[in-house]
Formats: C-alpha cells, structure tokens, sequence
C-alpha cells in the first residue's frame, strides 16, 4: 500500500457539531468535561493516540507538580486527598485518565488539525483534520481520510508547548556527542560519570540538573537570565497570601525568604534575581519561578556548576560567554517550547498574535470572536487550565440559552 504521507488525502462528508475542542491534553479535557457535566455535545481532536501525551511521554520520569494540589485539581473533580501534597507524575496521569473517563470525554484520535478557519457565509468554524490512521480507496486512488468539521464553537486546547525549541548555536551541527530537548529526557540512565551540559535554568533545566547530579553525571547548568529561584512551601505560602493580600505585598515576603534560603549559594555562584517579584512577573508575562527540588543544594556542594550563556561549539567542546572552554559528551536543551498555532489557524487575530499565543493578557485571552476560544495558554499553570475551561464553557452555555 502506498505511503500515507505520499498520497492526498481522500475527504469524507462534512460533520455539523456544536463544539470542537483541538488538543485532549488537561486544557482540552477540562473543557469538554465542563461541557459535557452541562449537556453541551463536543468533539475532541487529537493529533496523538493518547490524551495528555506531553504528561505521558514527553515529561522526564521523576517529575511531580510544583504547586500542591489543592491548586491543580480540574473542574468538578479534585485530586484524590490520599495523593501526596505535591503529586507525582504517574498519579496525576492516572487522575487524567480518570478525569476524562468520568466525565465521558472520548477524544477522536490520530487526528492531525491541517487548517481551521471561519466560514461567514456559513457561520461555522471549518476544521480540516487528517485521520492518520484510516486509509481509503476511491476510484484505485489510497489515501488517508480528511475529516471536516462545521463547528458553532471553536476551542483551541493545543497550549503553548507544542513544538520544542532548540536554539541556533554555530557548530551545534558538528556536536560530536548526544544533544536533545528536555521532551525527551527521561531520566539520568546512561550518563553516569558522563560531562553533562543543561541549557536553561527553569523548572525543567534545573530539576534536570537535580535528577542528572543523583546519577551522578558531571552535570553543569547554563543560567544566562535573572531568575526567581523558590521552594515549594515559598511557593505554597506565596499562593495563600495571594488569596487576601496584594501581588506587591507577597513579592516582597517571598523574595525575603527566597533570600534568606539562598543568597550565599546565588550570590557565589552569579544566579541573579529579576528587578521585578515573582508573582509580578507571573501575572504580567507569563514567566514562571523556578522551584527549587534540591538543585540548589547540588549547586553548593559543587556537583552541578553554573555556567554563563553559550556562544559556539566545536566538536565536543563548548564556548562560554566568559570566553572559558570545556568538554561535554551530552548537552540537554531545557528551552522551553512555542505554539504551533500559527500553522493551521486561519484568521482569529483578535486572540492569538503571530506567535501563536494570546493578544490579550495572560489571565484573559481565553475569547475571540465568531465563537473562537482558547484553553490553556495563560501560563497560568493547571489552576490557569482549570478556570479558562470553566469560562469558555459558562460562555458557551450562556450564547446558547434561549432567554439570551
């Protein structure tokens, strides 16, 4: 049989739905569970064969939830109280799991989302999907099935870490050792006594760094940018003063403590902190501290070394912006991601700028117009997830009332 992605795709006949939600990680299954608890029929689209893929298989094996779960439960179900205060990986996919076969959300998978764009004459979203698993003969032709969608609603679930991002460094090429993004690691097996190098000093880059140093690789760590480095009580206790006192008024409590836990070790070792507070920062941009599972720790006793940006490469020796050299067998690229957004949606400017992410600030960017919403992309973690899906589908409720 002929290759899929050599033959065009073969269309079937147009589906007339209410709802079609594109992406079946937490974002998509909060909002079709929301609708779903209301009575509101759905589609859920997913490119994979599995919903949350990036918490399945694209996150490295001993990660848990920074934020203690009375801030990460999804709407109508909270987190098991048996769970840990901070959850592990394995449990919170099990919740998912859980989550979406409670509330009946059976997402269409292997389906790959080629274009969406508004039909004005029709007043409908027009979704264009590939079935990567179906293939169909017309007239001796194979082909793979293109499903199409008229939708009253649209919600874009696809978030913001789609697609990982590897940064153009001159002879990355030529690297004669093992490079990859963060996506990909899953645990330090491998590496032992191995010159390790983590780009990018977040959460990823520096539990990372913590996980590499416990299989005792010679990890080192690039912290090019100021930083907010906290652990998870600051965090927890920064989040319930949140609650009745203002942003500007925790920083300065949380930034207080982050000092009096770290400013010997951050100090020596060039890790500097942002002008502005965490929350601030949080709330205005999107960008997020970087919680502390006992890098810092490593750091000071010297089994992890912190290194300024990088600027070049020649075969396996690396280039720092402090113009020392040293040798790596592996560099691991903790670089964060971008939204692929941009690539399929046509139109919707007024809630999703040229890079894929929302016009509109972080914490209300979840409506457009004609219908077209957007679910998990406020950088505001899974409490973010969870109050994006509660809007679009309180919304959606309400334009579809009779008394409206």
């Amino acid at each position: 049989m002929p290759s899929l992605t050599m033959e065009s795709p073969i269309a079937s006949e147009e589906k007339d739905v209410c709802v079609v939600i594109i992406g079946a990680g937490p974002a998509g299954l909060a909002t079709a569970a929301s609708l779903n608890y209301a009575n509101v029929p759905n589609i859920v689209l997913e490119k994979d064969n599995v919903c949350a893929p990036l918490w399945k298989r694209r996150a490295y094996d001993r990660l848990k939830l920074h934020l203690a779960k009375e801030f990460c439960s999804l709407p109508h179900m909270s987190l098991p109280w048996k769970l840990p205060k901070y959850v592990p990986r394995a449990a919170f996919v099990s919740y998912l799991d859980t989550y979406a076969s409670h509330f009946h959300v059976d997402p269409l998978y292997n389906r790959t989302v080629l274009s969406a764009s508004y039909d004005e004459a029709a007043a409908r979203w027009r979704v264009e999907a590939r079935n990567t698993t179906t293939v169909v003969e017309v007239d001796d032709h194979h082909g793979p099935l293109l499903e199409t969608y008229l939708a009253r609603y649209l919600v874009v679930a696809t978030g913001q870490n789609c697609e990982g991002i590897i940064p153009d460094v001159p002879g990355l090429e030529g690297f004669s050792g093992e490079w990859m993004h963060s996506s990909e690691y899953q645990n330090g097996l491998g590496l032992t006594g191995k010159n390790v190098l983590v780009v990018g000093c977040g959460n990823s880059g520096m539990e990372i760094s913590y996980d590499l140093s416990n299989y005792d690789a010679k990890a080192s760590i690039v912290v090019r940018h100021p930083v907010h480095v906290l652990t998870t009580g600051i965090v927890y206790i920064g989040m319930k003063m949140l609650k009745f006192l203002p942003t500007s008024m925790v920083d300065k409590v949380v930034v207080f403590l982050s000092r009096l836990k770290y400013g010997r070790v951050a100090k020596k070792h060039g890790i500097r902190r942002p002008d502005e507070g965490p929350f601030f920062l949080k709330e205005k941009t999107g960008k997020t501290p970087t919680i502390d599972v006992g890098a810092m720790r490593m750091i000071k006793m010297g089994k992890i070394k912190v290194r300024p940006g990088l600027t070049r490469i020649e075969g396996d020796t690396i280039e720092f912006e402090d113009g020392k050299k040293a040798r790596f067998d592996a560099i691991i690229f903790a670089t964060g991601y971008r939204s692929t957004v941009r690539k399929w949606l046509k139109g919707g400017e007024d809630l999703f700028n040229a890079n894929g992410m929302p016009v509109v600030g972080f914490s209300k960017g979840w409506k457009g117009d004609h219908g077209l919403y957007c679910a998990g992309f406020s950088q505001m973690g899974l409490a973010g997830i969870s109050m994006d899906a509660m809007n679009i589908a309180n919304d959606i409720i309400l334009s579809l009332s009779p008394l409206k």
